[in-house]
């Protein structure tokens, strides 16, 4: 409940409308259906267990209604329940750690880009999975720059964001991003749904490494 208030707090200041809230997953589910927001913000772990009722949740509401977009907030990095979201409902789906919404403009730019149908994933979770050693990695055709614009593009950064970051011009990142598709067979579709597909090609590869 305390976690509640207080995003409702900071969406508010945010200049952000919030149309209801529900303290299980059952409250949620009808909210969404009777308000439809644009995005719903939903916690890992609701009520009765406290397990993975946000994840099956969030499911539902991709599933159910599509022009929703979903962010998940969690304690903890939980890799495992982020491809659970993602690998069925990629487009308009995020995955954030609860300490990094408390940053108004980073709550407000994940729901701006779910809503645009984009993918966002915590950078907390990119860094650990690229941490992680791979077998058969298919991102093994990538040089490094690649992998690292790549790693940025996991964390729903734009191109001129990830040029930003990394000291280098936006048509380079876009000459790095085209390659990666190309890589990654993942050239012919449009580009938000390329930008998602690389994006999972990389959770997947990460996430089966031991």
């Amino acid at each position: 409940m305390l976690t509640r208030e207080g995003l409702r707090r900071v969406l508010a200041d945010a200049g952000v409308d919030v149309v209801a809230e529900a303290g299980d997953a059952d409250g949620l589910m009808h909210a969404v259906a009777s308000a439809r927001p644009d995005c719903a913000i939903v916690d890992i772990r609701m009520p009765p267990t406290n397990t993975d009722e946000g994840i099956v949740a969030a499911q539902e509401i991709r599933k159910l209604h599509p022009e929703v977009g979903v962010l998940v907030l969690s304690q903890y990095v939980e890799p495992g329940f982020a491809m659970r979201l993602l690998e069925e409902h990629p487009e308009r789906s995020g995955y954030l750690l609860k300490e990094r919404v408390t940053d108004p403009a980073i709550l407000v730019d994940a729901l701006r880009r779910l809503t645009e149908g984009e993918t966002v994933v915590d950078p907390t979770i990119v860094s650990r999975l690229l941490a992680r050693r791979r077998v058969a990695d298919p991102l093994d055709e990538l040089t490094d720059r690649e992998r690292e614009v790549l790693a940025h593009v996991a964390e729903g950064l734009s191109n001129a964001e990830i040029g930003r970051r990394l000291f280098i011009t936006e048509r380079t990142v876009e000459a790095h991003v085209k390659q990666i598709f190309l890589k990654l067979e993942i050239d012919q579709a449009p580009e938000t749904n390329r930008r998602v597909l690389a994006v999972l090609a990389f959770l997947r590869s990460s996430g089966a490494a031991g």
